[in-house]
């Protein structure tokens, strides 16, 4: 993406003092909203008795929920405060730190160029590690490993917010997603070995996956009004953006030992050539998209096809030795189950469309339609509130409809909303775009309530639709002593899919961007004659101007991508809902390990 549309500062690089008392309402708002959904997603409900229900339901699918000791059914719900506060945390961190770029940079004398490194090393080093961290919870205790990952992070939050260098930060970024990669694949597989088959685990996964949308959400938001607010305590707002999720994780990792039982350690050993060649393999891979997807380097510079070319090399070399250990780290065995290897191709697709939307949708109201850093995190408060419902609404109805069903609506629902997306227009005569060098957005006739919110809300709802199926049909029946491993290539897939297809969809905005902004040039420069404005200025006035095509035809492209998706959900996902209530063994014939 152009380096003039990378940042988030308002029109003119102003830094506007933001009311915070306008937004009282809408905040207060949603925190009571969650609140009842969240007591709604814990109800111990029983069948549902209405006429319609009852002929829909047999006795082979109504799934009473059996009896739990108010006790254990307290602790349940603790553990499952913990989980959801470990992937919150962490999916938390993708995003708040977004809108801060700009000021970041200010403060610390970092680049343009060298900013996006602060989301992509995040990145790197999660999606990376994410097999070793699944493997060494398996390997050591799930409880053991989530401690350790929920600490590592929190003590790289504290650096990042202390940083006084460009280096110390991206440090701090890195160590941040070792600790992702460790704290997430044992919060997963201690939903599996925690919570019983049936109800309770698919309510489980249920507030995990809505955890996704309401933390990116979540993010913005927290991001938008940390940074906007005045120096406290001598620490710039930007830097509370990376403090906030140390109290987060102290608390996880303290309150674990008294929630969560330790899982067994099993026998076997750590696969270090693997570690080192499959991580490898993912950083050089993802580096050199990230590479390939920025303006400065490009496809043909020579870091960016050296990266692609060893990130390849070492994938075949990890595949090599994969097939050759005997306690591998990503077991092929994991594949072979067709609905569970469709599961993980679908999980690798649906996240570059989130990833997409709050990307390019986040920079195009704030750099094209004018919102400030607070009212983008609040125009996108209802996808956390619409993830959590639909979510919700999927563990309830996993237990009665096919996981083919509901996610293949939701990734149609998700093609939708990406598409009504890519119908965003804005001005682009040259008297349009020279006011919105005066502080007139460009995009000042974009409505919000019809051009915006719809989709946003049909994107969570096709989100949740598909997580939560997903999720359990990735994780059903893979052997106890497996599912950290199980855990960790789910979410790598993740990871690592939406970090490739949000390469792909900035390659695509780019492309489109740049040749628009060609285009543009010309006019705008003919218009501002006598103005004295120079060709720096007018070069980002186009770019500006060329930003909403790029960003259209990147949804556009998403859209496709969730099309393939569902197309794969509709055709190869075979698994029936009776089956997921069962906790039966790995079928006969499939060992992982």
């Amino acid at each position: 993406m152009s380096d003039s549309l990378m940042g988030t500062s308002l029109p003119g690089g102003t830094h506007t003092e933001i009311d915070h008392r306008e937004y009282r309402p809408y905040i207060s708002a949603l925190t009571h909203a969650v609140r009842f959904i969240d007591a709604r997603a814990y109800e111990l409900k029983s069948p549902p008795r209405s006429h319609f229900a009852r002929n829909l339901m047999t006795e082979q699918t109504a799934l009473p929920e059996p009896a739990i000791a108010p006790a254990e059914r307290s602790r349940l719900r603790w553990a499952l405060v913990l989980i959801s506060l470990a992937q919150l945390m962490v999916v938390l961190d993708s995003t708040i730190a977004n809108i801060a770029l700009p000021y970041i940079g200010t403060d610390l004398d970092i680049n343009q160029a060298n900013l996006s490194w602060i989301v992509t090393g995040y990145a790197l080093t999660f999606g990376g590690f994410l097999l070793l961290g699944g493997r060494l919870a398996d390997l050591y205790g799930r409880r053991r490993v989530f401690m350790i990952g929920v600490i590592v992070f929190a003590f790289a939050s504290l650096i990042g917010g202390f940083a006084q260098s460009e280096f110390m930060l991206l440090g701090a970024r890195g160590l941040q997603g070792l600790g992702a990669a460790l704290a997430s694949p044992a919060a997963l597989a201690l939903i599996t070995t925690t919570f019983p088959a049936g109800p309770q685990r698919n309510r489980a996964f249920a507030v995990y996956a809505a955890m996704a949308g309401v933390g990116a959400a979540v993010g913005l938001l927290l991001g938008g009004w940390l940074t906007g607010l005045d120096p406290i305590l001598g620490l710039e707002g930007w830097r509370y953006t990376f403090l906030i999720v140390v109290p987060i994780g102290i608390i996880a990792a303290a309150l674990a030992p008294r929630f969560f039982a330790e899982s067994e350690r099993h026998a076997g050993m750590l696969d270090i050539p693997g570690a080192i060649t499959g991580t490898g393999a993912l950083l050089a891979i993802v580096l050199g998209l990230s590479r390939a997807a920025n303006e400065q380097h490009g496809w043909g510079d020579p870091m960016t096809v050296a990266s692609l070319v060893g990130g390849l090399a070492l994938l075949g070399l990890f595949l090599l030795i994969e097939s050759r250990v005997e306690h591998p780290l990503m077991p092929f065995g994991i594949f072979a189950n067709r609905a569970r290897a469709t599961a993980f191709a679908v999980m690798m697709v649906t996240p570059a469309a989130m990833f997409a939307m709050f990307f390019f949708l986040s920079l195009l109201i704030q750099q094209v339609v004018g919102y400030s850093p607070l009212h983008t995190g609040v125009a996108f408060l209802p996808f956390s509130i619409a993830m959590v419902i639909s979510a919700t609404t999927a563990s309830k109805l996993i237990s009665r409809v096919d996981p083919r069903f509901l996610s293949g609506t939701g990734t149609l629902l998700a093609a939708t909303a990406l598409f009504g997306f890519s119908r965003i227009t804005v001005p682009e005569d040259p008297a349009s775009i020279l006011a919105a060098a005066q502080g007139t957005p460009l995009g000042d006739g974009v409505n919000y309530w019809t051009q915006i919110l719809p989709f946003i809300i049909l994107m969570a709802f096709g989100m949740g639709l598909n997580f939560v199926p997903l999720t359990l049909v990735a994780l059903h029946r893979l052997k106890v002593e497996e599912s950290g491993i199980g855990s960790g290539v789910l979410n790598t897939m993740q990871q690592v899919g939406g970090a490739l297809g949000l390469a792909t969809l900035s390659t695509v905005a780019l492309h489109f961007t740049q040749a628009r902004s060609e285009e543009l040039a010309p006019g705008i420069a003919e218009a501002a004659q006598g103005s004295g404005m120079d060709a720096g200025t007018i070069a980002r006035l186009a770019d500006l101007g060329a930003f909403t095509e790029g960003a259209t035809m990147a949804f556009l492209v998403g859209s496709l991508m969730m099309l393939f998706a569902s197309s794969l959900v509709w055709i190869l996902l075979n698994v029936k809902h009776q089956e997921l209530a069962t906790e039966g063994p790995a079928p006969e014939g499939v060992h992982l390990g």
